[in-house]
């Protein structure tokens, strides 16, 4: 006989019928007065994270909330991610809290913005937040962009439907989000660039989904725990060399960068040799010693910090 029970899945399934840890973030966007809005999501996740020609994230939500009709109209977003504070929750549950217009929710909101950092006409940033991901809605995937012609239809839109971009159902939309700009301020930055420890993690709450007719739930940040990777897991250095020397017959590895990639998942280890024979052969260098394994670590991580 099974351990488990057999529970009805209904609509909002993530929220009614599981408890589904999720990040809990501010999305600003801008409305018909050019005024900066804000809307509450946790069904905001990571869509296009390698091997495409840019990042994305997906968002799931109402098509007629204040956000999804701010996005069709114009196709920017800033997704603002909070740290652990209760006032800042309260706020947060407050503006997730659906049926008012922007300039409602916005009249007492005591949420401070500045301007970010991509160009154009952007909505603001929140002051509050440690990190900024500043994107731009992909309308040209499945044709969505289509879909701005069933702006204002907030009682529920009649299909056709898409599969995955733009108004997938009667009441709900989907956004491929393109990541223009990711903001962070400089203490969370400089730990991701020196080395991320426990002291120096944002303390990020974690919305649980469920909710019933009273409440939301969320818990408060602890610190994390450092689990190291598994015995045998990483490569050792004879397995780095192997691969290197037959990755290019005009590239050579010295044994010193290899000892530098011992910690590059096996699964990714071709992928990252490609790239440092890529950097060599566009550099005029044959031998890829400490030092240039180096000036490509720091390359790659100046690239990854312009995106």
């Amino acid at each position: 006989m099974s351990s488990f029970k057999d529970l009805r899945i209904v609509d909002n399934f993530y929220q009614t019928s599981a408890f589904f840890p999720m990040p809990t973030i501010l999305i600003s966007t801008i409305d018909d007065d050019g005024n900066t809005t804000l809307g509450a999501y946790s069904l905001c996740f990571p869509y296009y994270i390698a091997g495409k020609d840019y990042y994305a994230m997906i968002l799931e939500c109402r098509n007629s909330s204040n956000t999804a009709q701010n996005i069709l109209k114009r196709g920017k977003c800033a997704l603002n991610f909070l740290l652990d504070d209760k006032k800042l929750f309260k706020e947060t549950v407050r503006l997730g809290f659906p049926g008012e217009t922007s300039k409602e929710k916005m009249k007492d909101c005591p949420l401070e913005f500045e301007d970010g950092l991509a160009k154009g006409t952007r909505p603001k940033v929140l002051k509050d937040a440690f990190q900024v991901f500043e994107c731009t809605w992909d309308d040209k995937l499945e044709d969505a962009y289509l879909d701005k012609d069933k702006v204002g239809q907030l009682e529920g839109i009649e299909g056709p439907y898409r599969n995955f971009n733009g108004v997938t159902s009667k009441f709900g939309c989907h956004f491929i989000l393109k990541i223009d700009k990711i903001l962070m301020k400089e203490k969370y930055y400089n730990s991701i660039i020196n080395g991320v420890k426990s002291n120096n993690f944002p303390r990020v709450p974690v919305d649980y989904g469920y909710r019933d007719s009273t409440n939301f739930w969320y818990s408060k940040f602890k610190r994390p725990i450092a689990m190291p990777i598994p015995a045998g897991k990483e490569a050792d250095i004879q397995s780095v060399k192997y691969a290197a020397g037959r990755i290019d017959p005009d590239i050579k590895f010295s044994d010193e960068a290899c000892q530098m990639l011992v910690k590059v998942p096996r699964v990714f280890l071709k992928l990252v040799l490609q790239g440092c024979v890529k950097y060599a052969k566009e550099n005029n260098i044959t031998y890829i010693d400490a030092e240039v394994m180096k000036t490509i670590n720091d390359k790659r991580n100046k690239e990854k910090n312009r995106k």
